[in-house]
């Protein structure tokens, strides 16, 4: 089972060491998601990541910066619902709801379906699913290898993940939690609980 990690909102000083270290790691795809933020930091963010890790990054904006550094694609969120014009690359894209997935995968590459689990890095965003709709949409092959699980994703709920037929899992809040930019020294802790969870996705 894949494993992505998605980026904090906001950049901070140390993210590229963090990001370059996860993929020396294992990590599979990043997705570079900074809403409402300027693309000249993300631009920056880029050119400090080694080329050769840009083909495993997907962009939730600022689609121009895939072909720009070479980037694994793109994926539709509600603030880019739309497939620029001639593009032919990676696709991803949000779904919260199986229905959306049903709609949604034959289009894409994979799909994230969210909340799974009650998110840690958002407030009040609780999961969306009974563990019975989940069964049934792993009976029935809604949930297949090109459905990601997406929210709460941690490592006393990972297997359960694997276990569904999900192809992955994106994780967020129980990889940033870890490390505080304006107080840590060290992002060892955010490295040790990724190869934690890596080895609990294989």
């Amino acid at each position: 089972m894949k494993l992505i990690v998605i980026t904090t909102p906001t950049f901070f000083t140390e993210e590229d060491q963090i990001i370059t270290a996860l993929f020396e790691e294992g990590l599979d795809y990043l997705h570079l998601r900074k809403p409402g933020t300027e693309p000249i930091y993300a631009e920056r963010l880029l050119t400090l990541i080694p080329e050769q890790y840009h083909k495993r990054i997907v962009v939730h904006d600022h689609f121009y910066l895939t072909e720009e550094f070479n980037l694994l694609g793109i994926h539709l969120n509600h603030r880019n619902p739309e497939i620029p014009a001639s593009y032919k690359g990676h696709i991803s894209c949000s779904c919260h709801s199986i229905d959306d997935v049903k709609r949604r995968k034959v289009l894409c590459d994979y799909v994230f379906l969210s909340p799974i689990f009650d998110s840690i890095s958002k407030n009040n965003y609780s999961s969306a699913y009974s563990g019975s709709q989940l069964m049934q949409a792993s009976k029935t092959g809604i949930i297949d290898r090109k459905v990601i699980a997406l929210g709460g994703i941690q490592s006393n709920n990972i297997r359960h993940v694997k276990e569904l037929g999900f192809g992955g899992a994106a994780v967020l809040g129980d990889i940033w939690n870890r490390f505080d930019s304006f107080n840590t020294v060290s992002y060892k802790s955010i490295i040790d609980h990724f190869k934690k969870l890596k080895k609990l996705a294989e």
